[in-house]
């Protein structure tokens, strides 16, 4: 029994890396991922779209891999383009195996100094993105913006206070960070339990509205709020000199996007016509590796057409919610936490197409 219990446990082991070895990152180059797999994804106007079909981690190596034990983070950071760099977080939600690194921390370094994209979920996981921007450069971090009010955006932001960076968030997610503060670090110490070490909720030192423009060592960073998206007050990052984007929550590649109570469906596809008109080249989305448009589209903007599209022809013929729930989503199953979002996504956006 004891040689058996060996045998399955490094059976298990190697299947574990194998499927975090899967996840690669597509090229940027390239109009899609290379992938041997692609489906037809049916869109509401009745044109097929191929999409590429990304082997998914499921289970026990969805929730618990961590592709850089050494540090708090999840993955470490990967080089983007020259000068921009981004940390990968994992596909599923947040769980004491990731640390709270279930999204993307990325970072600009100038001549002047260095901006951040979201303060990360916890104070430790902050200073570990920092340990490793300082393996490139010894200058200090000036800004951290954050994508929206969500947890992993916002509640690391006392780490880098303390480090003299200022905190800019749109007005939206400050409100949302100040709504849910006590929730929100209830909800890190009892996932993270010592890793939430030194966290305390603090607010953003600057707010804004529509645009907040940076100069900085001849990088022009333009930080806009094009309307409503996925949650209150997510924002991009626009280099318009690099052609990138950090677009936060507007835009999600390799796992399927949440629907939220808040969330606007119908706004959110208005929202991307402005988003799709700066044409980037570069694209690193709030989840998944950096890639291009035509990915994020397949991965956003289609699925929210689609699923649109299938629960306005249910209301046409006075279908109800729980037919909503049997909508067939089998072209995006493939997406990690695909398993649990599917339903819930799809009821969301019957509940609010009831009232349009």
């Amino acid at each position: 029994m004891k040689f058996l219990a060996n045998g399955l446990l490094v059976l298990f082991s190697t299947m574990l890396l194998t499927a975090c070895d899967r996840m690669t990152t597509p090229k940027l180059d390239k109009p899609e991922a290379s992938s041997s797999q692609t489906t037809n994804v049916p869109q509401s106007n009745a044109t097929t779209t191929k999409v590429t079909k990304q082997p998914a981690l499921t289970g026990d190596a969805l929730y618990n891999s961590d592709k850089a034990p050494e540090s708090l983070l999840y993955d470490l950071p990967k080089p983007v383009i020259e000068n921009v760099w981004s940390a990968i977080g994992a596909l599923s939600p947040i769980t004491y195996a990731n640390s709270g690194h279930n999204n993307n921390l990325s970072f600009v370094i100038t001549s002047e100094g260095v901006l951040v994209v979201n303060a990360g979920a916890n104070y430790l996981l902050a200073k570990s993105l920092h340990d490793e921007i300082k393996k490139h450069t010894d200058l200090p971090v000036k800004y951290v913006v954050l994508e929206n009010g969500q947890i992993h955006a916002a509640v690391g932001s006392n780490y880098w206070q303390q480090q003299g960076a200022i905190v800019i968030a749109h007005e939206d997610a400050a409100h949302e960070i100040k709504e849910n503060k006590f929730a929100y670090l209830a909800s890190v110490k009892r996932r993270l339990k010592e890793k939430a070490e030194g966290t305390v909720i603090s607010m953003p030192d600057e707010t804004f509205k529509e645009e907040r423009i940076i100069e900085m060592g001849g990088v022009r960073f333009e930080i806009r709020h094009l309307g409503p998206t996925h949650s209150p007050g997510d924002i991009i990052v626009w280099l318009p000199q690099k052609s990138l984007i950090i677009s936060g929550d507007m835009a999600f590649h390799q796992r399927m996007l949440p629907l939220f109570e808040h969330t606007d469906s119908a706004g959110w596809l208005q929202t991307w016509e402005k988003f799709a008109s700066l044409q980037p080249k570069y694209v690193i989305p709030g989840h998944g590796d950096p890639t291009n448009m035509n990915e994020v589209t397949l991965y956003t903007k289609d699925y929210l057409s689609y699923l649109r599209g299938k629960v306005g022809e249910l209301l046409e013929k006075g279908g109800t919610l729980q037919d909503a729930y049997k909508i067939d989503q089998s072209a995006y199953m493939h997406l990690p936490t695909s398993e649990f979002l599917a339903k819930r996504n799809a009821g969301q956006v019957f509940q609010m197409m009831e009232f349009e």
